[in-house]
């Protein structure tokens, strides 16, 4: 007799449960009747969508400039180590940050040390806009971007008419 007395661990289980699930439920219509029939409460969430839109923008905007800056930063401090000028030195650096590049890339850590690393050996590289028809079909898109950003504010490096007729259908590019 003590067990019809006692409820069964399942069954009290299974009434919270049920408890929540119904107040969850009731909440939802109550906030779905809210929204379609009071102008003020439309009014308030389109409010507060557009502001957390508008922190939203700001907080990328600064983080846009943020990473500008890095790039830039990354760029000058490459710059000021210097490149390599003979012949064997420049061979050897272009390989080691091309393998440092790639690790990186695959780590997915560092995207702008990773770019770094592909700029550096394109500062060494004899046919830049070669190398970058490589980077294009082997370096992941956010990487090549960053790279891109570092190519734009290093007018030294001299990439040509990357994109033309005669330069690009000798790699298998198609205008």
């Amino acid at each position: 007799m003590s067990s019809l007395a006692r409820p069964s661990t399942t069954a009290i289980i299974a009434a919270t449960v049920g408890t929540l699930v119904t107040g969850f439920v009731a909440y939802a219509i109550y906030f779905d009747h809210k929204r379609q029939t009071d102008p003020e409460f439309r009014k308030a969430l389109k409010r507060e969508s557009r502001r957390e839109a508008r922190i939203a923008r700001t907080q990328a905007e600064a983080q846009g400039a943020q990473q500008k800056e890095a790039i830039k930063a990354a760029v000058d401090g490459a710059k000021a180590e210097g490149f390599p000028t003979d012949v064997e030195d420049k061979e050897a650096f272009f390989m080691t940050e091309v393998a440092r590049g790639e690790t990186l890339c695959q780590d997915g850590s560092d995207q702008v040390e990773a770019a770094l690393c592909f700029y550096k050996a394109l500062k060494v590289y004899p046919q830049p806009s070669d190398l970058i028809s490589i980077y294009d079909k082997t370096v992941p898109k956010p990487v090549l971007d960053i790279l891109a950003e570092m190519i734009a504010t290093d007018p030294s490096i001299s990439v040509g008419r990357f994109g033309s007729s005669d330069g690009g259908s000798q790699h298998g590019i198609d205008d």
